[in-house]
């Protein structure tokens, strides 16, 4: 089963930069898909970005241009750089892997950006 860690949330002002490291282990097989995905309060889970084990990456309209998403197959590692940060982009920002059908969650990791 695959187990995800994240790492790299906090709090930064608007215009500033994070980046957030997600971490699978767990399996011998590389996910087929790896990701993150945010919620605010009081809204639904959503795509923020992702991308294959063949490096195709996937990104929410929205965020085109500012956050970028990277993954390291051999590490088994997928890392999402944030730029120009805006109050909006607060969140709790979740990793996820699929992998054999299955999609896991990791616990989340929170992002707050202040104005």
């Amino acid at each position: 089963q695959v187990h995800l860690v994240e790492s790299g949330g906090g709090l930064m002002q608007a215009g500033g930069s994070l980046r957030l490291s997600c971490v699978a282990s767990g399996s011998r097989s590389s996910p087929d898909e790896m990701g993150w995905y945010r919620q605010a309060p009081g809204k639904s889970r959503e795509l923020v970005a992702k991308v294959t084990r063949a490096g195709i990456a996937t990104y929410a309209d929205s965020l085109k241009g500012r956050f970028t998403v990277s993954r390291d197959n051999a590490k088994n590692t997928a890392d999402l750089q944030t730029n120009s940060l805006k109050p909006e982009d607060t969140a709790v920002y979740y990793c996820y892997a699929f992998l054999f059908g299955r999609s896991t969650w990791g616990q989340g990791t929170q992002v707050t950006v202040s104005s």
